[in-house]
């Protein structure tokens, strides 16, 4: 029986710095998905501003460059 207390002690010993290291990897894993979603959202701005410049710019182009005007030929 003494075998099998110290062995449930040593477990109940264990038990609480594994739930500690558990609970630090949850806090690091939360962390770095914070980054990555902070960095996603700042990347999807910057790349909705740069379409909304592109669409702006070939709107100024295509006002100042009409296309030419066909000519249409008479009957042959």
């Amino acid at each position: 029986m003494t075998s099998k207390s110290n062995a449930r002690a040593r477990a109940q010993n264990l038990f609480p710095a594994a739930e500690r290291r558990d609970d630090a990897m949850k806090a690091e894993i939360a962390r770095e998905r914070a980054a990555t979603d902070a960095k996603t959202i700042r990347l999807r701005a910057l790349r909705l501003a740069k379409e909304e410049a592109d669409r702006l710019a070939q709107i100024a182009h295509d006002a100042a460059n009409p296309p030419p005007v066909r000519k249409v030929r008479g009957p042959k």
